[in-house]
């Protein structure tokens, strides 16, 4: 089955970046121009999930905001022949049909996923966690639902990590899979949330881009608290490796080697934000310039 529908959590409270967050969701903090949820909208938008649920909380009211129409701006960015920002404003309106659900209670990302359950029905799924941004120019969702398509199943992406962040990620450990050519795409034997260093079965990290099959609702459903007191959507993925292929069991992941940008860290924040703007035709080389005199005068 053709996967079009898109969850994107976005529940979390941000303590990292307070005081920004204390009354702005992290997801609309700007990187650049823009807000850091758009680029994982516009993701999904281009890998065809047009359908997409977001999982929001309390003080969460301005992602609603800023996927909706604002026509008094509008207007008056017509009235005064702005045509580039006007369109700049218009597109986010238009990149997706976006539906919002809260989650009542901060239980962990497996239960924000189950949040989205009504929504999704018996069709396969996206998630997308909006800390992880995706270089446009570095598709991975796109061969994601590909491989879903194919072989069936779930579909996790996964980034190769030095062996002291590993205790920051879920864990997979992989072998080749059968009849695939690309040695990117694996067959996940065993997943570990956030494991001890020498306890990591692999250095393959799992970040945040997901295609699931909705068997895995009924995981969840079935997964006790673990790491943190939360529904740990890694243990019940988990689950899912040893099933019947013919119940949606099964778990492939994708090794991404592409540009990552992580922007729940504040430093990894702030690298987001330099190397974006410095790939802008319309900043990058004054920013570049400047970069290179600041770095020289700090010595």
């Amino acid at each position: 089955m053709r996967v079009t529908k898109a969850v994107v959590p976005a529940a979390g409270l941000g303590t990292r970046f307070l005081p920004a967050t204390k009354a702005t969701p992290k997801e609309m903090l700007p990187v650049v121009d823009k807000p850091a949820i758009q680029y994982v909208v516009e993701e999904a938008a281009a890998a065809g999930l047009t359908d997409l649920l977001m999982i929001t909380g309390r003080s969460k009211r301005a992602l609603e905001d800023h996927f909706d129409r604002n026509a008094e701006l509008e207007d008056a960015l017509a009235a005064k022949g702005d045509v580039e920002r006007l369109a700049a404003v218009r597109a986010s309106n238009d990149l997706a049909t976006v539906h919002y659900v809260r989650q009542g209670d901060p239980l962990g990302l497996g239960h924000a996923v189950l949040m989205a359950a009504d929504h999704v029905g018996q069709e396969p799924f996206a998630v997308l966690l909006g800390d992880d941004l995706i270089d446009p120019r570095d598709p991975l969702l796109s061969l994601m639902t590909e491989l879903r398509e194919r072989c069936g199943g779930s579909v996790v992406a996964l980034m190769e990590v030095p062996g002291d962040q590993i205790h920051l990620y879920g864990c997979a450990a992989v072998e080749p899979l059968d009849g695939e050519t690309s040695p990117d795409v694996v067959r996940v034997t065993d997943l570990v949330e956030k494991p001890a260093t020498e306890d990591a079965p692999s250095n393959f990290a799992v970040i945040g881009r997901y295609v699931l099959d909705p068997a895995v609702f009924d995981a969840i459903r079935a997964t006790k608290p673990g790491r943190g007191g939360e529904i740990q959507l890694t243990d019940a993925l988990k689950t899912l490796i040893g099933a019947d292929s013919a119940a949606g069991g099964g778990v492939l992941g994708v090794v991404f080697r592409g540009r990552r940008y992580d922007t729940g860290d504040r430093l990894d924040y702030l690298k987001a934000v330099v190397r974006l703007a410095c790939d802008r035709p319309d900043l990058g080389p004054d920013l570049l310039a400047w970069l290179t005199t600041f770095v020289a005068e700090r010595g």
